[in-house]
């Protein structure tokens, strides 16, 4: 319980927009919004990242109707200073906004910060739990949060006799069908807020990337309620077995798309994990699909959350494979058409025409490519941060530098995640029309997954050949009796 005036106001950032934060013991209070102009024009963001945060403060500032006072101004600081009283606050969702408070609270501008509620655990009961662990498994995690919220469980036991249906959610593309047979996402409908949104951006001429395209994501309570119900009711039951799929023609396939709510805390994770429960427990939706499902945000996104305060904001400097290359311009740019490869150009045809991608585009296209060629993993998580919608400061540390780049030499992940194009024809539609070929590994139509995979093998030899999940690739990678020339070509690519 806070400790502060009953009539002090409540600041909420923009990722701090539901009634988790601003309602229950807050719903009397005063709100205080503040769009900052500096913040904008920071970072080279995606224009559809831009229009979704304006597009939330001032929706937030509509449905709070005379509670709340949304500010314009250069800066926070000039914006609190117009409030003229002491303001209370959450826990920001970053490292250098966390710091940014507290310099506000010793100049007496914020008067208390509380924690954080837009997540299902506390960061201080993450800490008594990671207790002096040097090495970190998500499956440890994820079955303490299934036993501590009582998630799929039946007494002491995981419902099935199962913690985990992973196995059960890897089938590649329906075959000769370009799209899943599955009702379209939720789709909010742009109102005269997302119209002036437009055009202010329009008149900021801010240094952006991406398209502008109409909204796809919720950015209220309600609209996040909306999407939630049409995901349960409509998609989650086919979630599960495609979810690691991808198809050219079908973006979305039956993911969620409530990455952006749930990360601009409209929607609580454990409103989203209940109401799966839920189509579980009513014979709605498979098993396999709800585990999967609701593994992503109690298990993953509760985890990635509580390691980036837990690793600390030097976790970013993290380059354990000494990776240098700088990312290319085409790629900074989102200029698919410079990208020869299928699986590659669609992936970042979706982050230019959305700032969005499911995870197995990041993971298996994006930051496989990314981790073969070496890309520099600051330069990459920044990436991730500005150009992707749900890219949010908190999120990408870990989910880069650990997971996909495993730049932290295997603290978070036990192995790095990367795959030849075998892999990706199984996995995708996008290898039977594409310029290369994912069994070829030399000549002008070598797939440069395939023969990428085998010079970031040889790379990283020594470190992969003593870890037991890598040790066969080095292995396979000495039998090749074209590895020199391999070799040669990859260093020379400049064609992707």
């Amino acid at each position: 319980m806070t400790t502060t005036r009953d009539d002090t106001p409540l600041w909420l950032f923009a990722d701090q927009l539901g009634p988790a934060v601003h309602g229950g013991e807050h719903a009397h209070r005063d709100v205080v919004l503040i769009e900052a102009t500096s913040a904008l024009a920071k970072r080279r963001y995606h224009r559809q990242k831009l229009h979704l945060i304006l597009s939330a403060l001032r929706h937030a500032e509509r449905d709070l109707g005379d509670r709340a006072t949304l500010i314009k101004a250069d800066t926070y600081t000039d914006g609190l200073e117009r409030v003229k009283r002491p303001v209370l606050v959450h826990q920001p969702t970053s490292h250098a906004a966390e710091r940014f408070v507290h310099r506000l609270h010793e100049r007496g501008l914020v008067a208390e910060v509380l924690p954080t509620p837009t997540f299902a655990l506390p960061r201080a009961d993450f800490e008594t739990w990671a207790g002096n662990r040097t090495r970190f498994r998500m499956e440890d995690f994820y079955r303490d949060q299934r036993r501590r919220f009582g998630v799929l469980m039946n007494g002491a036991e995981p419902v099935g006799n199962r913690w985990n249906y992973d196995e059960d959610n890897r089938e590649p593309p329906p075959k000769k069908q370009s799209r899943l047979d599955v009702p379209a996402p939720y789709k909010p409908r742009e109102d005269d807020i997302d119209a002036q949104v437009r055009r202010d951006l329009d008149t900021m001429n801010l240094d952006t990337v991406g398209a502008d395209g109409p909204r796809l994501f919720a950015v209220t309570p309600a609209e996040a309620k909306r999407a939630l119900r049409r995901f349960i009711d409509h998609r989650l039951d086919l979630f599960g077995r495609f979810e690691d799929a991808m198809m050219s023609q079908d973006w979305a396939m039956s993911h969620s798309l409530l990455s952006v709510p749930l990360n601009l805390g409209v929607l609580h994770p454990l409103d989203a994990v209940e109401a799966a429960e839920a189509a579980y427990r009513d014979n709605r939706a498979p098993l396999s699909a709800v585990e999967g499902f609701i593994r992503q945000i109690l298990g993953w996104r509760e985890y990635m959350w509580h390691l980036y305060w837990h690793f600390g904001p030097d976790y970013r400097k993290n380059n354990a494979l000494d990776a240098r290359t700088k990312l290319p311009k085409w790629w900074t740019d989102l200029d698919a058409d410079a990208v020869t490869a299928n699986c590659l150009h669609h992936a970042l045809q979706g982050v230019h025409d959305r700032g969005w991608t499911h995870h197995i585009q990041r993971l298996m296209i994006l930051g496989s490519h990314a981790l073969q060629r070496g890309y520099r993993p600051d330069e990459l998580t920044e990436w991730f941060a500005t150009a992707f919608v749900d890219g949010f400061r908190w999120v990408m540390p870990t989910n880069v530098i650990g997971m996909s780049q495993h730049a932290d030499g295997g603290l978070l992940a036990t192995k790095p995640y990367t795959s030849g194009g075998a892999y990706i024809a199984k996995m995708s539609d996008h290898c039977g029309d594409c310029a290369f070929d994912p069994k070829k590994r030399l000549g002008d139509d070598a797939c440069p997954f395939t023969a990428g995979y085998w010079a970031f093998t040889h790379r990283h030899r020594d470190r992969l050949a003593k870890n037991m999940r890598t040790r066969r690739a080095v292995s396979s990678m000495e039998r090749l009796g074209d590895l020199d020339a391999v070799l040669e070509q990859e260093s020379a690519r400049d064609r992707f």
